[in-house]
């Protein structure tokens, strides 16, 4: 980035190209004066991880330009792969000059906890970081909306489809991003953050905190029926107590919560058996 040009953002998620989420958090980068493009998948791709993942035809990855409702003058591509791959196409100038920021969002539902593992929208800014692109995984704590307790989240599974996504409240962890865009602008390249933000009107969040990520998610998989050859799984709210300090905590407290994260690696400090 230099002072004669503004950021250039790249905006993308695991909910579609066409969610509400994807627009809020384009429009917040726009409103405040950066260069923003979108590319994001064309069909849903939640639970991506940072799979690299796409459909070709006659090895041609495909995507086409598309417009987002209200956003006639931001760029906006459609693409045939995972949220992590088109991290690192963004990485290689396919959709304009490599940009300084990656952000990814606003999902539909909180990445929490070590569960983050799993996470399309959180796959993509590690795979964005991992390149040495500053980025920011945003999402909305839908689970949760009434009271903002993680404890809720097994009530409120049931009932998600029922809700009309576009009532959700995308502006206020909109909001809470663009006040975290200039820190993150000026970070080190390759930072990389995780926001959190509870489904309620802005002046209902208690407040915005650095935190931890809790040693496991917001929600669990259980094992609803077996049989011969087959297993149906089941989606319900993790009844394990929070950790004070940890984003599932502060979310449960009815605040946002934002947590530094960075890729795997290598444990230095570990000796293994093997030949030397």
């Amino acid at each position: 980035m230099t002072a004669d040009r503004p950021p250039r953002v790249l905006v993308t998620n695991d909910d579609g190209v066409h969610a509400p989420g994807i627009r809020a958090l384009a429009r917040a980068a726009y409103e405040r004066g950066m260069d923003v493009v979108v590319a994001a998948p064309r069909h849903e791709a939640s639970g991506m991880s940072a799979a690299l993942s796409a459909v070709t035809e006659d090895g041609r990855l495909v995507f086409g330009e598309t417009e987002l409702d209200g956003l006639p003058d931001v760029p906006a591509y459609a693409v045939a792969a995972s949220p992590a791959y088109i991290a690192v196409l963004a990485g290689l100038g396919v959709f304009g000059p490599v940009p300084d920021l990656l952000l990814s969002g606003i999902n539909r539902g909180a990445n929490a906890g070590h569960a983050v593992l799993h996470s399309g929208t959180v796959g993509a800014a590690l795979t964005a970081g991992n390149n040495g692109i500053r980025a920011l995984a945003v999402s909305l704590d839908v689970l949760t909306p009434a009271e903002a307790s993680a404890g809720s989240g097994g009530a409120a599974i049931a009932v998600l489809d029922s809700v009309d996504d576009e009532s959700r409240h995308w502006s206020t962890a909109a909001e809470l991003a663009a006040t975290l865009l200039p820190w993150l602008a000026g970070a080190d390249p390759g930072t990389v953050l995780n926001l959190n933000v509870p489904d309620l009107p802005a002046d209902r969040v208690a407040g915005l905190r650095q935190a931890t990520l809790a040693p496991f998610g917001q929600v669990q998989v259980s094992v609803a029926e077996r049989g011969e050859g087959f297993v149906r799984t089941a989606v319900e709210a993790n009844a394990v107590r929070a950790v004070p300090g940890t984003d599932i905590a502060w979310l449960a407290d009815g605040y946002a919560a934002v947590t530094a994260i960075r890729a795997l690696g290598h444990l230095p400090d570990v000796e293994l058996p093997v030949n030397r």
